[in-house]
């Protein structure tokens, strides 16, 4: 990423996050100090010795466009991209992905459903594949929009392929009734490395 894409990236991040703590460090996270440290792999090709992949999964629900009037028209909640930022060892990237309306039924055979995603909204699932050196990482992922964060440390080793999953957890509709719901926002993300969970 040049010098001005970067400085534009930060600008538009400033304007989305805030300045709260959380919005200072994504927006710290968002500049690359490095652009050596993976590479996004489009199809799934021969590992060189070395070297491994990784599976990166994150997904969110949001309430459609407009469900909250006083909510910003800048918001991303409901559009048609949502981003996610991945900064590895100080290499950073945006993706913005696209949404698809996604409903689940409320109530099941005349009872609340505890799906935290029943109801209609957008989801936005982020599945990318990168290639990085074996060893020992520093992933952060962000949610600019929210904002929100989270890092963990992970380990790959020489010609493996792993997946490494942000699962949402959201916050609870009521606090009585303890039934969490994507309409709420998000309250924080599992970290899951290869089916187990790290963070």
């Amino acid at each position: 990423m040049n010098r001005i894409t970067s400085s534009i990236l930060v600008v538009v991040l400033g304007l989305i996050v805030g300045c709260g703590t959380a919005g200072k460090t994504i927006i710290a996270k968002s500049q690359s100090e490095r652009a050596d440290v993976f590479q996004e792999i489009p199809v799934t090709e021969a590992i060189p010795a070395g070297y491994a992949d990784l599976m990166i999964r994150a997904s969110i629900k949001t309430h459609v466009e407009g469900y909250y009037g006083e909510e910003p028209k800048e918001s991303a909640h409901g559009k048609e991209t949502y981003p996610f930022l991945i900064n590895i060892d100080g290499q950073a990237v945006l993706w913005k992905v696209a949404g698809k309306k996604h409903e689940l039924p409320l109530n099941v055979n005349g009872i609340t459903s505890r799906d935290p995603e029943a109801g209609s909204g957008i989801k936005y699932i982020l599945e990318k594949r990168v290639r990085l050196a074996a060893g020992t990482h520093r992933v952060f992922f962000g949610l600019p929009e929210e904002p929100y964060y989270t890092e963990a440390d992970i380990a790959v080793a020489s010609g493996s392929t792993n997946v490494l999953e942000f699962k949402p957890k959201y916050w609870h509709k009521h606090v009585s009734t303890r039934i969490p719901t994507f309409f709420k926002g998000i309250n924080k993300y599992d970290v899951v490395l290869n089916g187990s969970i790290i963070r």
